[in-house]
């Protein structure tokens, strides 16, 4: 849907893999993988670009076992936001909604639907689900042009089985976000990727878009658990590709091939996978990571790199004011991974600066919010 008269933007999809006109047919499974709804994070985009050519090599040669969905550009509203020469891509500027929230949340409506049609066979409910997902958004409305944007991609991923969700952050190392549900499946991944923090949480909060894909899975599970075999459908994954800047040929290359790897991994795509390496942390509950904020507004001057293992009590930055003389120490309270920090180097009063993976649960609520 266009924002105004005379304007439009479309959404660019690649089919690969047997079947792959994408038309419902489940005789194999489907992988949806997009980059960029954050659209100033662009490492990911790189890396879809890489998996372009690599899915329309290995469908020539026959070995895609899986249907393949790639949106190398999954946000063209915010890809055309900029703010003289600087682009403002995670927020929509019309409501100042972030383009990761706030996705359709489809299982309650899809519980009443159901139930007179669900049976003691888990194979026959997950196509049953399929097709009601597929049918719900078909005939969804949108009120907007982010809300058009938001249903066009649901569309695409709702009936997959795996949705890889390609984002970065400000500083940062290889990490993601996925379910304690769906960890063993995704920690290969993991392991391929390198990633230094795996975050787990069943709702993170805010409705992003790979827990959205599986939220109403999760919804009809709970709600007829007792009574009807609900499988867990849909496994969804986040990684976040370092850092805004990590952008080129050989990152991204490397990250491709570890999707490649692990897809070989999980048999949907032929060939024998290379041994995963070691997992480089284990994982942790999105509710253990700490926020460190500057209480005060200064120059930021880190004391421990990205990546390191930090101490409870270690002071990771120090905020100067070189007016009072005044060095402020950034203390944390949660000993683990510092896996992300801010890129900016001037601190205003209250901002967000650095992110650890502390080991215990102590934060609940909306989780993704500092």
């Amino acid at each position: 849907m266009g924002a105004s008269l005379g304007t439009g933007r479309a959404l660019t999809s690649y089919h690969f893999g047997p079947d792959h006109a994408d038309d419902g047919n489940e005789s194999r499974p489907k992988v949806y993988i997009q980059a960029s709804l954050h659209a100033d994070e662009l490492p990911g985009m790189v890396v879809a670009w890489y998996l372009k050519r690599r899915f329309a090599e290995l469908e020539v040669s026959g070995r895609l076992a899986a249907r393949i969905v790639l949106v190398p550009l999954a946000n063209p509203a915010g890809l055309n936001q900029h703010w003289f020469g600087t682009q403002m891509g995670r927020f929509e500027m019309r409501s100042g909604q972030d383009f990761n929230r706030r996705f359709p949340e489809l299982g309650p409506e899809l519980a009443m639907q159901l139930k007179p049609h669900l049976t003691d066979d888990a194979t026959h409910n997950a196509r049953l689900i399929r097709a009601a997902l597929r049918d719900a958004l078909a005939t969804r409305a949108a009120a907007t042009e982010l809300d058009s944007q938001r249903i066009t991609l649901m569309r695409l991923a709702c009936d997959a089985d795996l949705v890889i969700d390609l984002h970065c952050d400000w500083e940062a190392v290889a990490h993601l976000y996925t379910t304690p549900e769906t960890w063993p499946a995704i920690e290969p991944l993991a392991r391929y990727l390198g990633s230094e923090a795996q975050l787990l949480a069943d709702v993170s909060g805010g409705e992003p878009f790979d827990e959205a894909c599986a939220s109403a899975w999760r919804y009809l599970r709970g709600a007829f658990a007792d009574r009807f075999p609900i499988p867990a459908g849909l496994t969804p994954v986040t990684l976040e590709l370092r850092g805004v800047r990590d952008v080129s040929h050989e990152t991204a290359a490397r990250d491709a091939q570890a999707i490649i790897d692990y897809l070989t991994h999980a048999g949907m795509v032929a060939g024998e996978a290379p041994v995963p390496p070691p997992l480089r942390h284990p994982a942790t509950p999105l509710a253990g990571c700490e926020y460190i904020h500057s209480p005060v507004s200064g120059v930021i001057l880190h004391r421990c790199e990205i990546g390191a293992t930090v101490r409870a009590g270690e002071t990771i930055a120090e905020v100067l004011d070189p007016l009072e003389d005044r060095l402020t120490p950034l203390v944390a309270q949660t000993g683990g991974v510092l896996y992300a920090r801010h890129w900016t180097r001037f601190a205003t009063a209250g901002m967000l600066v650095a992110r650890i993976a502390g080991r215990e649960a102590a934060r609940t609520g909306d989780l993704l919010v500092p």
